[in-house]
């Protein structure tokens, strides 16, 4: 799996590019279907900068999470939990159509005599 960091309109701090490629790498223990994941910092507002998530996922579309607060961490940190709910949504969704057939589920009765 492949994590691309990159920061706009500026430089990260000194080892703050290996946390977020650190915190990114722990999102593929949610679902193992994901083959990159893009972290996009954006600068420009020093006060607020913003970080986004593209993490591309096998026979899906991209998924997008992004967030502000006041330090690039804490914009990681916000961000992540975002991510991790819409990989789990989407693991759900892919693996649920498998847990009961039809012929498996039982009719009910509505027959009241």
């Amino acid at each position: 799996m492949q994590v691309n960091v990159s920061a706009r309109h500026g430089a990260l701090q000194p080892g703050d590019q290996a946390l977020v490629e650190e915190k990114a790498l722990k999102l593929r223990r949610l679902y193992d279907r994901v083959n990159a994941i893009d972290v996009t910092i954006d600068l420009e507002n020093l006060d607020k900068p913003h970080v986004e998530f593209r993490i591309s996922v096998e026979h899906s579309e991209d998924l997008i999470a992004h967030a502000e607060a006041t330090t690039v961490i804490a914009a990681l940190d916000s961000a992540i939990p975002k991510a991790e709910q819409q990989l789990r949504k989407l693991k759900e969704k892919k693996t649920e159509h498998r847990a009961t057939a039809h012929k498996h589920i039982e009719s009910v009765d509505t027959n009241d005599d």
